[in-house]
Order: structure tokens, then sequence, then C-alpha cells
């Protein structure tokens, strides 16, 4: 909590800044930590919390400014030198070696040894069970990091931070890839680390995490400091306000849709990817979610329409048309288009700039006599950055320097270049701030406007809930209840998830 004797905090950032090729990511940003406090750190993607993170970190150094640590001026050239500081770093994206094992993980650059060169395999593991006991779980020392889910990755990371005798621990979105139950494990080490004195800064997009967690929450904005305030002294709202300059009245709006005619037919599909069968529809203006449990095969009925998995049996219907998807270019010619779960792995081209991500699916569009035309594309991904509301220097940028939500409108800016009848979105806004949800949700509702079938996979109950017009639970890879968007409640949505309530007959 933070401390109110006058003493001096743990650390303190004073008019930090940053530029990156010429643009201000960071302002003049002062921000404290007090010993045994949780200082979370929210804004929209963009607005400089992971760099000034990483400028703590010794990843990124500061233009200008000042870090004091215990009183004293420090800098880090280095994460290295941020780690001998005692200030650690759990990135979004892990830094485990996978191949190896839990415990050669957490010795990494400083393992046990014998006769000064063999590695001294047992010292190795007992080593490793001392360095684990404080998160508990029961992990094993001995298996590979790739076989662990990422939740206790994530755990190992955190051991080998206390060990480290880190004082300051960063986590950036620690739950965006966890499950409930690992999510809540994570929650009682974290709130065991402040209890012994150290001090934590939460990054996170979910708020509901936030007020459970911290002491204090300090908002930014454009790269500039918004304000920092005690956590029990604010609403929800009035940070989300803050977060993007703007009071959100409703983040869900469900418009008052009259859905056509059926777009999308499914009928008994199977795949060999264990889901099946699976029957339901989609029609034209409509939004419909798939819902339930992590592993319940939701993500894989999505990606067996689109062609990403193989089909067995069963069959799909396009505007009254049997629809023969071996491949994603066969859904694509047959106007269907899919954003995955996961942008940077299965959608992104990192390497290629905001326009060629754009158009890469519609090029035929640009193409005169089978010659493309450099006008007709700029003008195409210019038309989508505007209308989408996309935050780049130009359609030149690089796609990987831009924020995690205007990543995500690019992708879905890539298939509504297609002009979809059928669009699939499996967790459209994963590690997306507000800001951006707000702009993804107008999409939606502008897509099913335009009589769009609109297909989503989401782990966010009250965002299915919320832009909805039917959920579709699953389970064991089957759709086992349809609910009414406007009726249904979270709560009778995990009693079919978990099979508390059947589906009658």
């Amino acid at each position: 909590m933070a401390a109110g004797d006058g003493a001096a905090p743990l650390l303190r950032m004073r008019g930090v800044s940053k530029s990156f090729a010429g643009t201000r990511v960071l302002s003049d940003v002062d921000v404290d930590l007090d010993r045994g406090e949780i200082h979370a750190l929210v804004g929209e993607n963009g607005a400089g919390k992971s760099t000034l993170m990483k400028i703590l970190g010794g990843v990124h150094a500061p233009d200008d400014g000042l870090i004091e640590l215990d009183g004293e001026p420090v800098a880090f050239g280095s994460p290295g030198q941020a780690i001998a500081a005692g200030v650690a770093m759990i990135h979004q994206e892990l830094s485990t070696v996978p191949e190896m094992t839990v415990a050669e993980n957490l010795a990494l650059g400083n393992e046990p040894a014998r006769a000064g060169f063999l590695l001294d395999r047992r010292r190795l593991r007992s080593e490793a069970e001392r360095k684990l006991a404080p998160i508990g779980g029961g992990i094993d020392p001995d298996a590979r990091m790739r076989t662990l889910s990422v939740g206790r990755q994530q755990m190992v990371e955190i051991a080998r931070a206390i060990d480290q005798q880190a004082r300051i621990l960063i986590l950036d979105e620690p739950t965006a890839s966890l499950s409930d139950t690992e999510a809540q494990r994570l929650f009682e080490v974290l709130e065991g680390m402040r209890a012994s004195g150290m001090g934590l800064f939460y990054i996170s997009h979910r708020l509901d995490e936030v007020w459970r967690l911290a002491d204090r929450v300090t908002v930014l904005r454009d790269g500039a400091h918004v304000s920092t305030t005690a956590r029990g002294e604010l609403e929800q709202g009035d940070v989300v306000a803050r977060m993007i300059g703007r009071q959100v009245d409703a983040l869900y709006v469900r418009e008052h849709r009259r859905p056509g005619q059926p777009v999308l037919e499914v009928r008994d599909l199977v795949g060999r990817n264990g889901i099946g069968p699976v029957s339901f529809d989609v029609r034209a203006g409509e939004v419909v979610s798939l819902v339930g449990l992590i592993g319940a095969g939701r993500t894989e009925i999505a990606r067996t329409l689109y062609g990403a998995d193989t089909r067995l049996s069963g069959s799909v219907t396009i505007e009254g048309r049997p629809a023969r998807i071996g491949a994603p270019g066969d859904a694509i010619a047959l106007g269907v288009g899919m954003v995955p779960e996961s942008r940077k792995e299965q959608a992104l081209f990192s390497w290629m700039g905001v326009r060629d991500n754009i158009t890469v699916a519609s090029l035929r569009q640009h193409a005169r006599f089978g010659v493309l035309d450099p006008r007709r594309v700029d003008e195409a991904a210019r038309h989508f950055v505007d209308s989408l509301r996309i935050r780049a220097r130009s359609p030149r940028q690089e796609v990987r320097t831009l924020s995690g939500g205007n990543q995500q409108k690019v992708v879905l800016a890539r298939w509504l270049a297609n002009d979809p009848r059928v669009l699939i979105l499996d967790e459209p806004t994963r590690g997306v701030d507000v800001g951006a949800k707000h702009e993804i949700y107008r999409i939606i509702n502008e897509q099913a406007e335009r009589g769009t079938a609109v297909l989503i996979v989401s782990s966010d109950l009250p965002e299915a809930l919320g832009i909805s017009d039917r959920l579709l639970v699953v389970r064991d890879g089957r759709v086992v209840k349809e609910l009414d968007g406007a009726t249904a409640t979270e709560e009778d949505v995990m009693s079919y998830a978990t099979g508390v309530l059947k589906e009658a007959g």
C-alpha cells in the first residue's frame, strides 16, 4: 500500500520521456512505487505503459528523466543491470527456453557444476525445488517448459525473479492467456509478494483485476501522465473516461437488429480436431457467439468452418449453396473471412506495412488487365485506415510497430476489404484496451447492419452477452445449448458450459 509516513518511495521516476523514429511515445511522465504496493498502470494500447516499464527494466534508455531506487539515482543500460539492482519484468511474451526443463530454465546462466565443469543435476533439481517453493502449485522441475501451460510457465518466471531477490516486479498483461484457475493462483502469489514488502507494477486492460489487486492506479494517455489515484477513491467508469479522454456510457451496445435469412448453415459438422457433430445457423445481419470453457472446442469449430482444420463429415452451406471448403483459400473465395485467435502468429505479416497487410487478400480488386494499380491499393488502404480509425503515422508504417488494438483493426480491415458474407472473429478484443474494444464493437455492429453473418468466439462472457443476438454454448466439441442474447446471463452460460444443466432430450 502507498506509504504515508513521509519515507522515500521504493522507486521514483520523474520526467521520463522517450521517442522512437521521431515519434514521441512518452512525455515527461512521473510515477512512484512504494514497498508492499501493487501499482496498476492502465491506458489504451499505445498510451506508453509498456515503454515506461521497459525503461525501468533496462530494455530502453530514456531520452530524458530521472529514476531513483531507494532515493539513489540509477541508470540501467540493459535488463541484466536492472535485474542486478532488483528490478525484474515478466513480459507478455515469456522469455523461457521451451526445450529446456523447468530446473534448467531456473538456473539459466548460473548452472551448478561438479569438478568445475560438469553439470550437477542432483543439485540442479534440489535448487529448482527450493526456488519453486514460494509459488506452490506442484510444478515438476524435470518437465520441459513447452509441456507447461502458459500460466505455469509464468509462475516459473516469477519464481526466478523471487530467487534473484527482485524488489520490484513488473507484470505486463499477465492474465491474457490464463484460465480462470491459473489467474486466481497468480493473484494469490502476487498478494503474498506484496505482503512480503515487494513493489509490483501491474499492467492490465482488465479493470476487474485492477480493482481486486491494486493499491493505486496510474492512468496514461498518449504517452502522458493523466492521474494517480488510490483505487478506492474512484469508480471504474472514471478510469475508463480518463484512459480514452471521453465518457463511455455503454461499452456494449446491442443494436435492435432484424436478422434475415440464414447465410451460414452448418449441419452435423465433424472435424479431425475432435469437434462434432455440430449444427447451427447464422443469419444475415446477425451476431452469434460461440461460448464455453477453454478447451471446449470453440476455436476448433471456427477453424474447421474456415478450412484451417480438416472437416471429416457434415455439410456447410453459404447463401443456400453447398460450400466445399478444404483450405482457407476456398473459404475466402466463398466470401468467408476469419480473424484468428493470435493476430501475431496467425494473421499479421509483421515485416510488412499497414497498407500491404490490409490489401493482401484483396489485390485482385486493385488490378487492371492483370496489372496491380498502386494508386488503387493506396486508396483502399487509406479508406480503411480512416474508417476504422487505425492510428498509424502512414499506411506504409510497419504493422509490428502499432499497438495491439490497431493491429487487430488492421486484420479486421483485411477481411472487410473483401466485403465478406460471413465474418468469423476468434477472440476479437483479446489484449486490446477499452477504447479499441469500443471501436471493434462499432465495426461488428456496422457489419451486421450491412447484412453480414457474424460468428464470434469469445472467452469474455460480458462481451459475448453484450453484443450477441444469440449464444451457442459449446462443451466437449458440441453445441449443447442455444441462448437468447437479450435474456441470457453469465450463470446460464456457465451452467451449460460446465454440464450443471443439460439440454432436455
